[in-house]
């Protein structure tokens, strides 16, 4: 360990005086992960009642959906929307290509977990409400989808994260977030390195933020 050139591997004063700069792109990176995951969530929600659903022809199209999306490289689906949509006419600006990928993208995985938190609840529980006369979309609302949402948290934070994260791939579509920042600044000063390590840090931070804020939505959700 004596032997390793620590100066090589972290320059603090660098790290200190990029900060700024690179934290200039935060904005982005929540920007795509928020908006993605709202976008997402609402997708999800039909998906997952397809999925459920009896009639093939809305489970079809539904399954078809969430397996193509779970088998495409997000870095595949952000160069499609970005590079060869133009192609046929079609062009995004690179942040809304990127809100849209990992809108697509995301809906997937959390049509998933919402199917499986719907079906975790008692069938009982449909049951007495249809005999109540609420109708199908009455108890899912009421009863169901708030239960549902309870077990579905925690997966769903899990995606808000791997959002978070994964923003960074949006960097290779050109947009300017923390990642591409810290990038630029590391071709400039020849130090990838220190910059590699102070965006890992300000991810961990983001993250650790959204865990914190978890874990006050799971209180009160179980208080409730």
């Amino acid at each position: 360990m004596s032997s390793i050139q620590w100066q090589y591997i972290f320059n603090p004063a660098l790290a200190i005086e990029s900060f700024p700069y690179v934290m200039q792109g935060l904005g982005y990176t929540l920007l795509i992960a928020f908006s993605s995951m709202a976008i997402g969530l609402v997708l999800s929600l039909f998906l997952a009642i397809g999925r459920l659903s009896k009639i093939l022809i809305f489970q079809l199209p539904c399954r078809a959906y969430i397996s193509f999306m779970r088998g495409v490289p997000m870095l595949v689906l952000l160069y499609l929307l970005y590079f060869g949509f133009p192609i046929i006419g079609i062009e995004f600006s690179a942040v809304t290509a990127a809100i849209i990928g990992f809108s697509l993208n995301s809906a997937a995985y959390m049509a998933e977990t919402n199917r499986a938190a719907i079906m975790a609840i008692d069938r009982g529980q449909w049951e007495a409400a249809l005999s109540l006369g609420m109708t199908y979309w009455q108890t899912f609302r009421a009863i169901i989808l708030p239960q549902a949402v309870k077990i579905a948290l925690p997966p769903l934070v899990n995606v808000l994260l791997d959002l978070i994260k994964s923003s960074s791939l949006a960097a290779m579509i050109t947009v300017p977030e923390l990642f591409q920042r810290a990038k630029i600044v590391g071709g400039r000063e020849l130090d990838y390195m220190t910059m590699y390590i102070l965006v890992a840090f300000i991810y961990w931070g983001i993250c650790s933020l959204v865990e914190v804020l978890q874990d006050k939505l799971e209180k009160n959700l179980t208080k409730a």
